[in-house]
């Protein structure tokens, strides 16, 4: 016996990291805030290995406009100031001989657009996988009905199937209005 249940679960777990990984991604796409998601690409030879920024040091946001890296080690100042100024965040860091301090910049009007630009397409991509999913979970019920799967019960699936994708495209949506309104706030 075919089970449209077991494969319903499948569809559903994959869109659903569809939508986790959206979301990942449009966490660390800076809205004019600091929050610690900002570094987690930045890597820091430590002793001639790259390590992620986060293990070589304490990282703190003590208000909305400023991330604070305490490092664990004072030899690692130099080395965490060259990987934050090589890296794409475009802030230059100050260290005060205790910690490393980034001011965030407020976002321009027209950088906050090319992250508002960014989200869209980051999300289009979501939308993309989404329903990639749905396409071939229909084309595997398809296959299914040549197995001995009733038609009915392929149907029945379909809808379900469906209604699951209009689900994950309004989450999607819902978190790119969220993520929009958050970088368009002055």
């Amino acid at each position: 016996m075919i089970d449209v249940d077991k494969d319903y679960a499948a569809a559903k777990a994959k869109m659903s990291a569809a939508l986790d990984h959206l979301e990942d991604t449009l966490s660390h796409i800076r809205a004019g805030k600091a929050t610690p998601k900002l570094l987690d690409g930045i890597k820091v030879d430590s002793y001639g290995q790259m390590m992620p920024l986060s293990a070589v040091g304490a990282i703190a946001t003590p208000d909305a406009r400023s991330i604070t890296i305490r490092p664990w080690d004072k030899s690692m100042f130099g080395p965490i100031e060259k990987a934050i100024i090589d890296s794409s965040l475009g802030i230059m860091p100050e260290n005060n001989g205790e910690v490393i301090r980034i001011g965030i910049p407020p976002l321009t009007e027209e950088r906050r657009k090319q992250l508002s630009k960014q989200c869209k397409a980051e999300g289009e991509s979501a939308k993309i996988s989404v329903r990639n999913i749905r396409r071939d979970h229909f084309e595997a019920l398809k296959k299914d009905i040549k197995n001995g799967l009733s038609e009915d019960v392929e149907k029945d699936a379909e809808t379900k199937l469906q209604k699951l994708h209009d689900k994950y495209i309004k989450d999607i949506e819902d978190a790119l209005i969220r993520k929009d309104k958050e970088i368009m706030t002055v």
